[in-house]
């Protein structure tokens, strides 16, 4: 995998939506070493989570298709699949918003700083993450509000391990930067999430009726762990590039409406990293 220059990663100044689309690609492209893997592992735990839900719920195996006397389950099934996947972007966040910020500060943190415990805060991230996952569960059973407890919340993790914020303020962090500029965050969140679900659908649905044409095996018989399999290799690219998006967003909005860009600009030198990017109390 070539390098990628830091500065492409993350330009210092405010950015427009394609450049932010852009940043995410480059960022899980010089973290995807780090990212992927992980994802594949809880891409796949998500699965096999959300497999006696399908069940109960009939859905049917390539596109979840719900049955009309079985709609009480399906919904259930949708609230805790999108529970469990903010849940994942949430954890994946935390290496995602470590190499931006490095990236920020001109540099490329490798694998051992992003897989390094210490000064992750891994614990709090993980109470945040199943905070997070709980919540947009929740309001995934209430109907639409799962899309603004989604859109609102992306900047938790990178709030947590970024700004160095105590944990019980990390989600207040987060939706106060969600809301600045005209709900921005929030918004740019929720485009790439649609974006992503688009890509998702095609290549999930494309990989199973493909696999059906080359007349391999019968697909129809293996249908269930042909699409389990299908999607959770979807959503181990999926749910990192949607991390670091977040990672990205999140520091542009910093710079957008906090002056982050002028603050490092004006820094001393040999100023700790973790100083230069915590927020001011």
């Amino acid at each position: 995998m070539p390098d990628v220059g830091p500065t492409a990663v993350l330009p210092r100044r405010p950015l427009t939506v394609g450049e932010l689309l852009d940043s995410a690609v480059l960022l899980l492209r010089g973290q995807g070493r780090v990212l992927i893997p992980l994802a594949v592992l809880l891409a796949l735990g998500e699965q096999l989570l959300l497999y006696p839900l399908r069940l109960l719920a009939d859905a049917r195996a390539p596109a979840w298709l719900f049955q009309t006397d079985r709609l009480g389950w399906y919904w259930l099934l949708l609230a805790v699949g999108a529970g469990t996947e903010a849940l994942i972007i949430a954890l994946l966040g935390n290496p995602a918003a470590r190499g931006a910020g490095a990236a920020l500060l001109g540099r490329r943190a490798g694998p051992g700083e992003l897989l390094r415990p210490a000064g992750a805060r891994w614990g709090a991230t993980l109470l945040i993450a199943a905070a997070v996952g709980l919540t947009v569960c929740l309001a995934g059973l209430a109907g639409p509000t799962w899309f603004a407890a989604y859109g609102l919340l992306g900047a938790a993790v990178p709030a947590l391990v970024v700004d160095r914020v105590p944990a019980y303020r990390a989600p207040g962090r987060a939706l106060t930067l969600a809301v600045r500029a005209g709900g921005r965050f929030a918004g740019i969140r929720l485009l790439g999430y649609l974006g992503w679900w688009l890509i998702r659908l095609g290549i999930g649905l494309g990989a199973y009726y493909g696999l059906g044409l080359l007349g391999l095996f019968d697909v129809s018989a293996w249908a269930l762990p042909v699409a389990t399999v299908t999607w959770a290799g979807v959503n181990a690219l999926a749910y990192p590039a949607l991390a670091c998006l977040d990672a990205v967003l999140h520091l542009e909005t910093r710079m957008r409406t906090e002056g982050l860009d002028i603050r490092l600009s004006r820094a001393p030198g040999g100023a700790p990293e973790s100083a230069l990017l915590a927020v001011r109390r």
